[in-house]
């Protein structure tokens, strides 16, 4: 049983265990989705998934329901819930507990509890303490998800899996459990692997914030950031990990560099400073081409408005704060992703032919050969046209 099951993060696993022979269920409260997967169709974009899930429902090894009374059926209970962050960027160490409230009446003793999502140190000991207040006797883990959207069918079977549980029993369910997937698996405490899984993901955000800052200081000099880039890492593997600049967002980095800002009092100036500068280059970005160009006359296509290229997502995407900038500087702001399904969105040929100016948003690979004589804006380096802004 997953609970979330019919998420980006649930779905994915609850397909990949029905490949290897088990029975799954998929616990949701989004009755479309829990629809669309029983149907054997995907509710969201993600490579060599579709095949898999049809070939599990029609065998009949996965099935999504939205009755919660599910739980008391399995033998093991993964919770997958979206853990955010609020509007004062302080970590919702509720959201698991709460998950696991909600369904505690269908629980019962000698079930083995995994924790999925990626948590504020704590969390885990947390949800042990609700399970001990209602008398319950569960196996708790905690074994966060590594997966990246795009790869989660590859990287579920081949990257090792963490395992974290306080007692030797909890540990060796759950290590058999993972099995399944992968050869690998890591252990650790649970307050070891909560910082593990928060610093992965802020490393990567860290990671992105130091390239952003470094196109930043290269074009402010004129010079461009996708030449220096290629010298830099060309046959040189001490410099092989520089990302290159664009947009830092999705529903994880940045939420997750929060979580640990707050599990360390605040006291983390290199996660806040990451923030500024990922979280400030649409403004950049905006600024930059108001000195270039007379954006009041102009009207500007965003082409790309998924966090990320070759995705559906459009959770946390930074083009959209960057159409917000652009909704009051320029004549016309239009929007355009072959993934992302909005009615505001239209067409990349009526965007291209209607635009004055064409920024990229998210680089798709759509975008790599674009047939326009508009200015093209592209701090991802995807079109060749270089990152100087």
């Amino acid at each position: 049983m997953i609970i979330g099951g019919c998420g980006r993060v649930g779905l994915p696993l609850g397909i990949a265990l029905a490949s290897r022979g088990m029975a799954v269920i998929l616990y949701d409260i989004n009755e479309s989705a829990v629809a669309t997967v029983n149907r054997g169709v995907l509710p969201f974009g993600e490579p060599d998934a579709a095949e898999p899930l049809a070939t599990a429902v029609r065998d009949e090894r996965l099935r999504a329901v939205t009755d919660p009374a599910w739980v008391a059926e399995a033998e093991t209970v993964v919770v997958i819930v979206g853990t955010p962050v609020d509007e004062h960027l302080n970590p919702d160490i509720g959201a698991v507990p709460r998950a696991i409230e909600q369904v505690a009446d269908h629980l019962r003793d000698g079930q083995l509890l995994i924790l999925r999502s990626t948590v504020h140190p704590g969390v885990t000991a947390l949800a042990e303490k609700v399970l001990a207040s209602r008398g319950l006797d569960i196996d708790v883990a905690f074994c966060p998800e590594r997966i990246a959207e795009g790869r989660a069918m590859t990287e579920l079977f081949s990257l090792p899996q963490i395992v974290a549980a306080r007692s030797e029993r909890a540990y060796r369910r759950s290590e058999r459990f993972f099995r399944t997937l992968t050869e690998q698996t890591v252990r650790l405490a649970p307050e070891e692997a909560e910082l593990a899984k928060l610093f992965t993901n802020t490393w990567r955000y860290i990671k992105f914030a130091a390239a952003n800052q470094f196109w930043v200081m290269a074009n402010d000099a004129g010079l461009d950031f996708d030449r220096i880039r290629n010298a830099i890492t060309h046959d040189y593997p001490r410099a092989a990990d520089l990302p290159g600049p664009g947009f830092a967002a999705g529903p994880c980095l940045f939420k997750d560099t929060m979580q640990l800002a707050a599990f360390s009092r605040n006291n983390f100036p290199l996660g806040h400073s990451a923030m500024l500068v990922n979280e400030g280059l649409p403004l950049y970005l905006a600024d930059r081409l108001e000195t270039r160009y007379d954006l009041s006359g102009l009207t500007v296509g965003i082409l790309g408005m998924a966090f990320k290229a070759g995705s559906d997502d459009p959770r946390a995407s930074l083009s959209f704060k960057l159409r917000k900038i652009l909704a009051l500087k320029a004549r016309e702001t239009l929007c355009s992703d072959p993934y992302v399904t909005d009615d505001r969105f239209l067409p990349l040929d009526e965007v291209l032919a209607r635009a004055d100016l064409l920024v990229i948003g998210a680089p798709h690979p759509e975008y790599r050969e674009l047939p326009t004589q508009a200015p093209v804006v592209d701090i991802w380096g995807i079109s060749g046209r270089g990152m100087l802004v």
